[in-house]
């Protein structure tokens, strides 16, 4: 058996600091599992030069431009090697990179959760989310009734699923909570079948939102999560914090997103993305 190293191209974005290797699916990737856990690592990851190694997620990204308007299937890889039905800001960085490559300002982005329209106006990206749902199966809870609302290992909690489960929480100050001493044993609950993210959340006086958010697969803080953001909208909706259709700005510590929840339609998200660097990654091609 040997080993051969071999390189492949690679671009590096981010939404509000989401931040994500993006592979062209035409490139041959072996193990993909690995190849995320290794170039996604915070300490020894992709190194653009910057104070900040690593990625949230590796986006493997198969454009399908034949298409009116362009279609981009999207895998994205976590850190821990699972793959994530839905990623908001990954999606957003989908829509930006198929973009660069087409000159479209509309695109559909194909996911596990479904297919997600997306509107590109300068480095800004809106794409559309799908309804939230509180429903047990959707969550999926492991149990027949709703979470809304209940402790769940000292956060009092509202469970949704915004294309992927969350947890959210609302507090008074998210800043001070220690998020990564809470946030394992709640997404870890038994109540998740699947897990789930946990997000903080606090209402400003503005009516805007405050948002932190602990990521199942990447487990840790990331600077920001665009489900999570949704989730803090549609449970706020729930619980009587928000109402109204209109467009409410949620900020991670990445920046600012404006959601919309409306009432028997598709959440949208927006916000900006950035394309941060091209280089090339090693890939491990074993061979007889």
């Amino acid at each position: 058996m040997s080993v051969l190293e071999e390189r492949i191209p690679v671009a590096k974005y981010h939404g509000t600091g989401n931040d994500f290797i993006v592979v062209d699916a035409a490139e041959s990737v072996p193990d993909r599992p690995a190849f995320a856990t290794a170039h996604c690592d915070r300490d020894s990851g992709i190194d653009g030069g910057s104070d900040r190694r690593g990625a949230d997620g590796v986006l493997f990204l198969a454009l399908e431009g034949r298409y009116s308007p362009p279609r981009v299937v999207m895998t994205l890889v976590q850190p821990d090697g699972s793959v994530a039905a839905m990623c908001g800001n990954g999606a957003r960085c989908a829509a930006a990179w198929a973009a660069d490559r087409t000159g479209s300002d509309e695109l559909m982005i194909d996911t596990p959760a479904g297919t997600r329209h997306a509107r590109i106006d300068g480095d800004r990206v809106t794409i559309e989310m799908g309804e939230p749902s509180f429903h047990p199966r959707d969550v999926p809870l492991s149990r027949d009734e709703e979470l809304v609302e209940e402790d769940v290992e000292g956060l009092t909690v509202t469970a949704v699923n915004t294309g992927v489960p969350h947890a959210v929480a609302f507090v008074d100050d998210v800043d001070a909570v220690d998020l990564e001493a809470v946030a394992p044993a709640v997404r870890n609950a038994d109540v998740f079948a699947d897990g789930a993210n946990v997000v903080l959340a606090s209402r400003n006086d503005d009516g805007s939102f405050s948002q932190r958010t602990f990521e199942r697969g990447v487990e840790g803080e990331t600077l920001s999560c665009g489900t999570g953001a949704v989730a803090v909208v549609a449970a706020a909706k729930r619980v009587g914090l928000v109402s109204g259709d209109d467009p409410v700005t949620v900020s991670p510590p990445g920046g600012d997103l404006k959601i919309t929840v409306p009432e028997g339609g598709p959440a949208t998200l927006a916000g900006p993305t950035e394309h941060e660097f091209e280089t090339e990654l090693d890939v491990t091609v074993r061979s007889r």
